[in-house]
């Protein structure tokens, strides 16, 4: 999956494949974020895989550690 200027997530499981895809173009391993995040392995996994049950900070925390940003905005 190829990260666009603009990606509309509609799923946990989409959120994941563009946190995996920003992590394989940086050459990051899942250790690798987990570590420099402060996070376990099994949550690298769990967010690849799209797990729903997240804790949202935590999220947000390894998204920007990727070099990616969260934006809200009003349905079109």
């Amino acid at each position: 999956m190829a990260i666009t200027d603009y990606e509309k997530v509609t799923s946990t499981v989409q959120l994941g494949k563009i946190a995996r895809a920003a992590r394989k173009k940086q050459g990051l391993t899942q250790l690798d974020v987990a570590g420099l995040a402060g996070k376990s392995n099994r949550f690298l996994i769990d967010l690849e895989r799209g797990k729903e049950t997240l804790q949202m900070q935590m999220v947000i925390d390894v998204l920007t550690l990727l070099g990616l940003e969260l934006i809200i905005r009003e349905k079109s």
